[in-house]
């Protein structure tokens, strides 16, 4: 029997400190671009890189970062994470060119990438005495992500309109230090033998690295050009060197026999493309408020306020009981529809457009359809793994709704580009490139509602999405949604 670790719900809140941080870090920067681009020389189709240095660094390394945790200690992990964040966020805090902002961006990336699995990985071993209180502690664990991402959008305001732009990574500094004197509260968890892929974890994240250039560069070279071809071919060459490495190792990093498990690919690809789709939109509609709106940046994180509290209102305390009446599937399917719907709705935005009338309704929807879409498809793409491979299972989905938001933000730039959103000044243009994002974004929504709707099978899907049909906020649905 487990010894019960006294300090384990102060435990919890390092954990759950440290789950708020890494998604913090892919919000608090969104109201800072423009004022990034003017410091820096970021041009309007390279700004992206700001956001997908981290998610391609974090999503590209995260099963690494997981194999990492189980073998040298999870305590340890989660400490080299800290050390590796602080390190990106002082290089980020005082880039003075554009090159090393992105240096400085992937540097925390890869720290996210070691703090997320073992922050997990803690979290089980605190825990796992007792279901009931696993189940809350995965509760308040999971609902610091959406809490992050809210307080990131109004802090990236706030230290940008009356500081200036380096705040929005100063900030992890003094955090990160604190996090790892307290540290001490947490399980040091024994080490075991065992090989790490790091061949295979270069791999995937350079090839998706490759593929997001590509796409960046494709209007500006062409997508037929030699340049755009080989680097295309390059990508799928290191991701195809991945998956043949994957199935001749003895400890890969993705066992490919996992993909057999009922459900596991389609969820997968409908968390690929709601990535693909919400992403880019949170990214456009913050150009938009102050590239074309005029909005600063205090203004702009306010704006976006009203939308980010919704959603951590219903991923908290509606879409789990909403689970118990319509099931993962429905409601997946409906929540990218109604995704899908406000993205549409946003790509009517105007050049002389007002926040209550072009923004707040239509973000609103969207806002709503993310909620209603993100937890039921965690939990289809791990309900179909064995119980053994749940840890797995997360890191995957956690990867492909990752990699889904760096292709998507590349492609809808290069969209947005090629349809006037390079033109700073010409708000007319501008709009019009924002526009076919939107209208980009939405598509990739109502593919992902389709395909989920034709591709996942209902059994296989409901075999472990819930503990019981009468209660939706079981302990077992909570172990799955915050994983």
């Amino acid at each position: 029997m487990s010894t019960v670790n006294p300090r384990r719900w102060w435990a919890l809140v390092v954990l759950a400190a440290a789950q708020f941080m890494v998604i913090m870090d892919t919000s608090i920067i969104g109201v800072a671009l423009p004022e990034m681009q003017r410091d820096l020389g970021f041009s309007q189709g390279d700004l992206q890189w700001v956001f997908n240095a981290y998610v391609v660094a974090f999503g590209g390394l995260l099963l690494l970062g997981g194999r990492l945790s189980d073998l040298l200690g999870a305590r340890r992990v989660f400490t080299a994470g800290w050390v590796v964040l602080i390190a990106g966020s002082v290089v980020a805090a005082a880039a003075s060119a554009a090159w090393v902002e992105v240096v400085g961006r992937a540097v925390q990336g890869v720290g996210g990438a070691l703090i997320a699995p073992a922050a997990m990985t803690l979290l089980m071993v605190l825990f796992s005495h007792d279901q009931k209180e696993l189940g809350k502690a995965l509760a308040l664990y999971g609902a610091a992500a959406p809490a992050g991402g809210t307080a990131g959008v109004f802090l990236g305001g706030v230290f940008t309109e009356w500081l200036s732009w380096p705040w929005v990574f100063i900030i992890y500094i003094p955090i990160g230090v604190a996090t790892l004197a307290a540290t001490k509260v947490l399980p040091d968890v024994p080490s075991r033998r065992g090989g790490v892929d790091v061949l295979g974890a270069a791999a995937v994240t350079a090839g998706l690295a490759l593929a997001v250039f590509a796409v960046v560069r494709a209007p500006e070279a062409g997508w037929g050009s030699t340049s755009t071809v080989l680097q295309l071919a390059g990508a799928v060459a290191l991701l195809t060197f991945f998956v043949v490495l994957q199935r001749t190792l003895r400890a890969p990093l993705m066992p490919l026999a996992i993909w057999r498990a009922p459900g596991l690919a389609p969820a997968n690809l409908a968390m690929t493309l709601l990535g693909a789709a919400w992403i880019p939109m949170w990214y456009f509609l913050n150009l938009y408020l102050q590239q074309v709106l005029g909005y600063g940046a205090f203004a702009s994180g306010a704006a976006l306020l009203p939308m980010t509290v919704l959603l951590m209102v219903f991923m908290t305390a509606v879409t789990a009981r909403l689970l118990g009446r319509f099931g993962a599937k429905k409601l997946l399917v409906g929540g990218l529809l109604v995704l899908a719907a406000g993205l549409l709705w946003l790509s009517a935005v105007e050049p002389t457009g007002s926040f209550a009338v072009d923004v707040l309704p239509a973000s609103l929807v969207a806002a709503l359809g993310m909620s209603l879409a993100y937890i039921p498809g965690l939990m289809s793409a791990m309900a179909g793994a064995p119980q053994e491979q749940a840890g797995l299972a997360s890191g995957i989905v956690n990867t492909t709704y990752q990699v889904g938001s760096a292709l998507g933000l590349a492609a809808l730039t290069a969209v947005a580009t090629s349809q006037g959103a390079g033109e700073l000044g010409n708000l007319p243009a501008l709009t019009d490139g924002f526009s076919a994002a939107f209208t980009g974004a939405a598509a990739l929504a109502a593919a992902g509602a389709l395909l989920t709707a034709l591709l996942m099978d209902r059994k296989s899907r409901d075999r472990r999405v819930a503990s019981s049909p009468g209660t939706p906020a079981g302990a077992d649905r909570k172990q799955e949604v915050a994983g």
